[in-house]
């Protein structure tokens, strides 16, 4: 590794991680056009539902849940099948052996798809300002929160669901439940507050609600100064699991 520095370091390893995405014409095609595809078919959903005691409007959930959909395509799911292909092709156990730390492997690894899902992020919240009639961000420090949580959350939750994937073919399997549960439960795309109130209190714990309630709240504005401070928890507390989880159990070397 020629940086002798950390921030050296950090961009040699994600100049080296954008070179090998780039090769991958599927990956690329994912993290840059199944979100906005996935907003259109959800907006064209949304707008057959009442979401009237949501307080929300069809764009306004459409493009924040858009947010939620980068950080699990761009970011979660593009970096569990990184971390398994860096694992299974020896490139993780070359890096252990110069100056580079397991931190700095797993973030530098992490750094491209990061910084390409907060682009993306941006210009859903500029395109929905300028082109959809929402309001500016209300709250721009909530939203910015909610968003660095999130990049963090889904780098840190993908190495640890790296652990059980096989292969790069299996991790299109072993990302599906989170996936189709934050979908679903943690607020994208069908606000919480139009579910029944056990539902509701039950997805309130869910990996991406947290972040999803931040993200929504400092955007949209209307959440109030507990709901914010439980989603904060909810969050954060995911993340120190995953971390814990990556500590203890990821894989450096193939997997047998």
């Amino acid at each position: 590794m020629t940086g002798t520095t950390v921030a050296g370091r950090l961009g040699a390893l994600g100049r080296a991680e954008v070179t090998l995405l780039a090769r991958n014409r599927t990956a690329v095609f994912v993290a840059l056009l199944m979100p906005a595809a996935l907003i259109l078919v959800m907006k064209s959903t949304l707008e057959q539902i009442d979401l009237g005691g949501s307080g929300v409007t069809v764009a306004g959930a459409s493009l924040s849940g858009g947010i939620g959909m980068v950080l699990l395509q761009v970011v979660y799911m593009n970096l569990v099948a990184a971390y398994v292909a860096r694992r299974e092709e020896l490139v993780l156990k070359r890096l252990r052996t110069g100056e580079v730390s397991d931190h700095e492997i797993l973030t530098g690894t992490a750094l491209p798809a990061a910084l390409l899902a907060l682009v993306q992020c941006v210009l859903i919240v500029v395109a929905g300002t300028y082109a959809f009639g929402l309001s500016a961000p209300r709250r721009p420090g909530l939203l910015i929160l909610g968003l660095l949580l999130g990049l963090v959350l889904m780098a840190v939750l993908a190495a640890a669901t790296s652990v059980l994937t096989r292969s790069v073919q299996t991790a299109q399997l072993t990302t599906l439940p989170l996936f189709l549960v934050s979908l679903l439960g943690s607020g994208l795309f069908v606000p919480l507050e139009i579910l029944p109130d056990l539902a509701a209190s039950l997805c309130e714990l869910l990996p991406l609600t947290g972040v999803m309630t931040l993200v929504r709240a400092g955007w949209l504005g209307g959440a109030a100064g507990g709901d914010v401070f439980g989603a904060l928890m909810t969050a954060l507390v995911w993340t120190g699991l995953a971390v814990f989880a990556v500590q203890r159990w990821f894989r450096w070397d193939p997997r047998d």
